[in-house]
């Protein structure tokens, strides 16, 4: 019997060695494993490679980890943001490298690793700073740099339910890097709202295959959904912006 579950956050990160590589869905709470970043920190691996699509902000998740000087080196499109105070002062400080990969790029360099393609050409980043010293080609009179993909060893993503094979749905924008990210790492750990019995998930909704996932983790709803509806953000500490009338 498959049965991809685990009971808590820290035993399935509980292999994670120190100087891995690990991707990390993001676009804030919407696709960030809050829960899983907690859990590494405890976990306690350090000189660790982290790839997402920003470099964390405010005091929690990614910059939590940040904080905690876990990470040598960052892989990200969107370093720097109003709250990003964390990351702003370890690299001013020399305290963590930073490889800046234009969105589009990061998404496809991803998206390469899981479907095993050895290269590809990309438009952007031609003629900046982002391009020098990567090979350049001109097809069809437009002008190429190469990138290539990126691998990790593990993978933490977020998703909205699963069933105990690891097929994942996710909510809206909430989906965004996971599905890729989930393709990219040896080893792929999902932590969802809620897992359901075998069958509920619509098989026309399933974005991401149990084949793609190791383990998954119920964390329960999330703070700013009611009944799987919005009903408001949260503030830097996590509370929920809607009143309670709001919410009721």
């Amino acid at each position: 019997m498959i049965d991809k579950s685990v009971a808590d956050a820290r035993t399935a990160l509980g292999d994670i060695r120190d100087g891995s590589t690990i991707l990390i869905g993001g676009f804030g709470r919407a696709g960030q494993p809050v829960e899983l970043i907690d859990a590494l920190i405890a976990h306690g691996a350090a000189d660790l490679t982290i790839v997402s699509n920003n470099a964390g902000n405010g005091d929690t998740g990614l910059a939590a980890l940040l904080a905690a000087g876990r990470v040598r080196r960052i892989i990200c499109s969107f370093p720097r943001q109003t709250d990003s105070w964390i990351f702003d002062g370890l690299y001013r400080d020399g305290q963590i490298e930073l490889e800046l990969v234009p969105q589009g790029n990061l998404a496809e360099r991803i998206r390469a690793a899981g479907a095993g393609i050895g290269a590809f050409f990309s438009p952007t980043g031609v003629g900046t700073q982002l391009g020098e010293g990567k090979e350049q080609r001109t097809i069809d009179g437009r002008d190429y740099v190469l990138e290539y993909p990126i691998h990790a060893d593990v993978a933490l993503i977020s998703a909205f339910k699963s069933d105990r094979w690891g097929n994942l749905i996710y909510r809206r924008t909430a989906r965004n890097f996971g599905p890729v990210m989930a393709t990219a790492a040896s080893t792929t750990i999902a932590q969802v709202d809620e897992i359901v019995p075998l069958g509920d998930l619509d098989p026309e909704s399933v974005v991401t295959p149990g084949l793609f996932v190791d383990r998954v983790i119920a964390v329960g709803s999330r703070l700013w959904l009611e009944d799987d509806a919005f009903v408001g953000g949260v503030d830097l500490e996590g509370q929920p912006l809607a009143s309670e009338e709001m919410r009721s």
